[in-house]
């Protein structure tokens, strides 16, 4: 297997102007609204925002985020991600992090977000897993942009073409989305996906745990509970997840559950209490005080106003 390289996160846009405009051109009718909006094909979202948005946390989910106008910035710690016009963003692992998005009324941010399906992935990685080679020292970059150009962009631009044929759409559809993610395999952040899929090593299992936290964020979890479910020592687990995340196990589930909050308030307008049973608090007032902690304002007064609608809740 050829080993991948990641490219630096402030590369500059590869794709022509003509060929974001035109990607743009096929976005912009779709869209009827800002946000993430589903499309005709699982796992297809369009992305639209008609404003600017200061920094805020947030959370997505494993997916390819690419953006052909307006732009975001994303920052991880101490790592800020560009990832405007003619780049997308490798999202292998689900991690917290704040994002600033700039757009405007006149100059839309537009783009595409398609959910990275481990089945799917699987499937389409076994030349490389077949070849079986070593892999490259150290951990992967579990998230970073790269540009957007040759078949990528040709693909990505298939995929929104056969949006606007019901029937292109359900004969090829699929097909297309699989042009699109075996790119990514082949790009620079392609070995931060094969990674996932390898049947041991220490990043692997974090992936586990993480898709284990967001499917029960809301139970009471421990530490060794989470180590336990990927066969791994309390200790070697602790290490290896925050190494991978940047947080600490619990840190972690403490920030996905505010960012579940966080959504519920602003999309179904539940109630203060009833969020913070669902998402897994026993106390509502240390709830709150977590949340004012972590996003500025108390979740009553997060119900009363709008959010981010193009980068709260991600895909």
């Amino acid at each position: 297997m050829t080993t991948l390289t990641a490219s630096p996160d402030a590369s500059p846009a590869t794709a022509t102007p003509a060929r974001l405009q035109h990607m743009a051109a096929l976005i912009a009718p779709l869209v009827d609204g800002d946000g993430f909006l589903p499309t005709a094909l699982p796992g297809v979202q369009l992305i639209a925002s008609h404003c600017g948005h200061a920094r805020t946390p947030l959370i997505y989910e494993p997916s390819l985020i690419i953006i052909v106008q307006g732009g975001k910035i994303g920052y991880l710690n101490e790592r800020v991600i560009h990832y405007g016009a003619g780049h997308y963003l490798v999202q292998a692992l689900p991690l917290p992090f704040e994002c600033e998005t700039q757009a405007s009324d006149r100059e839309p941010l537009l783009g595409v977000s398609i959910r990275l399906d481990r089945l799917m992935l699987g499937e389409l990685a076994r030349p490389w897993l077949r070849a079986g080679q070593e892999r490259p020292a150290g951990p992967p970059t579990p998230m970073a942009a790269v540009p957007l150009e040759g078949r990528m962009a040709e693909n990505v631009t298939r995929l929104l073409d056969c949006l606007y044929d019901p029937l292109l759409a359900e004969t090829l559809g699929e097909a297309r989305l699989r042009e699109v993610v075996f790119e990514a395999l082949r790009g620079p952040q392609g070995e931060s996906l094969l990674q996932l899929l390898a049947t041991s090593g220490q990043y692997a299992r974090i992936g586990e745990a993480l898709d284990f936290l967001h499917r029960h964020y809301a139970r009471p979890l421990t530490v060794d509970h989470l180590a336990e479910q990927v066969s791994m020592s309390a200790s070697h687990f602790h290490h290896h997840f925050k190494r991978t995340t940047h947080l600490a196990p619990m840190q972690y589930l403490k920030r996905l559950r505010l960012l579940k909050a966080r959504s519920l308030l602003d999309q179904q307008g539940w109630q203060v209490g009833r969020t913070a049973t669902a998402v897994g608090y026993q106390s509502p007032s240390q709830f709150s005080r977590d949340y004012k902690r972590y996003f500025g304002v108390s979740p009553g007064t997060e119900r009363r106003r709008p959010l981010d609608a193009a980068g709260i809740t991600g895909p």
